[in-house]
């Protein structure tokens, strides 16, 4: 299964738009929604005609916390919207496909995968429109904090890996409350859990450590661990450079 990334650089994103034009003027306008506003695809499934003609905006609630978002169209995408929505009723699904239904996720994802593939994407799915909302939020704001909140994540570590971000240590740190900074001392000094924990990682390193000379792997295996360990010298050099401040 390939990796679903973000489409970070603008003149990519254009291209992408345009080949989903092509496709199916539909297939763009979820695009752009999708980009706007961090909504799934399951959810702009659910969208009716009504939800978008004639507005300027659309307001939409993210994710079991119902956090608010409002996404104004740019004048490119509502002139799309109206010349798209004309003639049909307000109750038909945005997205129609046969039988006056939704098309359906599969659908959405292989128009979307097939629309990569012409352009070289190899790591477009149905997650694309998300993590491009994500990425392009967390770059004109900075706080991934909201970031996490806003994608109900475990912790920011979670949302940098979501959006192809390398963590960093001092970000992550200014994000904690000083109450969870008293919970995280406690817990790590709790019947020696931070220990056991270091202990489990120099476990697994030295059980990765014994695998390098398996002359089984294949170049996939040794890929992983170059990021794996260029992921780990970065975590260890922001850590450091944030205590020494």
């Amino acid at each position: 299964m390939n990796w679903v990334a973000p489409i970070k650089e603008e003149e990519t994103l254009r291209r992408y738009e345009q080949e989903l034009m092509n496709v199916d003027t539909k297939y763009f306008i979820m695009f752009r929604l999708g980009v706007g506003t961090g909504l799934q695809v399951q959810e702009l499934l659910k969208l009716c005609v009504r939800d978008v003609r004639g507005k300027d905006s659309l307001t939409v609630y993210l994710g079991t916390k119902r956090v608010k978002r409002t996404y104004r169209f740019e004048p490119d995408v509502k002139a799309v919207i109206e010349e798209y929505t004309m003639g049909k009723d307000d109750m038909d699904p945005l997205f129609l496909g046969h039988k006056n239904r939704a098309i359906s996720r599969e659908q959405a994802y292989r128009a979307m995968k097939s629309a990569g593939q012409k352009l070289g994407l190899g790591s477009v799915g149905a997650q694309t429109m998300r993590k491009t909302f994500a990425w392009k939020y967390y770059k004109n704001t900075g706080d991934i904090a909201y970031l996490t909140h806003l994608l109900n994540h475990a912790s920011p570590s979670v949302t940098f890996r979501f959006i192809g971000e390398k963590p960093r240590v001092d970000t992550i740190a200014t994000s904690m409350t000083p109450e969870e900074n008293v919970r995280a001392r406690r817990g790590l000094f709790e019947e020696g859990s931070g220990i056991n924990r270091m202990e489990r990682i120099k476990d697994s390193m030295n059980l990765l450590e014994d695998e390098m000379g398996n002359p089984g792997n294949d170049d996939a295996f040794y890929g992983r661990v170059e990021i794996l360990l260029r992921g780990i010298e970065d975590l260890i050099s922001d850590f450091y450079i944030d205590r020494a401040v």
